[in-house]
């Protein structure tokens, strides 16, 4: 049976080393803080690699997030694979758990995370499965 899980986040990036540019093209590296409320109440750290591109709007990233804490109760953690692009100004992202990373109470965790930013403020839906 597929849960969902919504509330809100911050997230707090900081470089690591300096970007690489080539040809209008910038790569760079970041890392990432996050704390979550709601029905996920977690604290994220992962690492993130950008391409920024000459292109007004459009740019690439992906990154790997482990997430401690509990959802809906259930304390573990999980990894977060994260893909995003943005085609002048056009965004497809996909967040999901990677198969296997689940721990604890939180073990054979499968889904899918979606995030929204209004007015600065971020907030999230995770549809979830859980064995058992």
């Amino acid at each position: 049976m597929t849960r969902t899980a919504k509330g809100s986040f911050t997230v707090e990036t900081k470089p690591q080393g300096e970007p690489v540019v080539a040809e209008g093209n910038m790569l760079g590296r970041l890392s990432l803080a996050k704390q979550f409320a709601g029905d996920l109440v977690a604290t994220g750290e992962g690492q993130m690699l950008t391409a920024l591109t000459a292109v007004k709007g459009s740019a690439g990233y992906v990154a790997i997030e482990r997430v401690t804490g509990t959802l809906h109760g259930r304390a573990g953690s999980f990894v977060f694979q994260h893909s995003g692009t943005m085609s002048e100004g056009a965004q497809q992202l996909s967040i999901t758990v990677v198969p296997g990373s689940g721990t604890g109470a939180l073990a054979g965790l499968a889904g899918t995370f979606r995030l929204s930013i209004v007015d600065g403020a971020h907030s999230y839906e995770f549809d979830y499965t859980l064995p058992g």
